[in-house]
């Protein structure tokens, strides 16, 4: 399992930046359920060829990060032209 911290807060703004990115870069992602947690806290799942990823907006935790079954590295690696 690979773990992304974004943000060492919560923030809404950067939860909907990432998720953008996320479905933005990555090829086949599939968007799933929205989770919403009753402290505000939100989880939104993906599936990528049988993979798992969801990126969290936790409260609990107080940071925005990415749980994934793959490395998501290659999808947002900067080239040079």
């Amino acid at each position: 399992m690979y773990e992304y911290m974004i943000c060492n807060a919560p923030d809404d703004d950067v939860f909907s930046r990432q998720c953008q990115a996320m479905e933005a870069r990555i090829p086949n992602l599939k968007k799933g359920k929205l989770l919403i947690d009753v402290d505000g806290s939100q989880t939104q799942l993906y599936s990528v060829d049988s993979h798992r990823i969801s990126v969290h907006n936790s409260y609990y935790i107080g940071a925005v990060y990415v749980k994934s079954e793959i490395d998501l590295i290659p999808f947002f690696s900067i080239t040079t032209r």
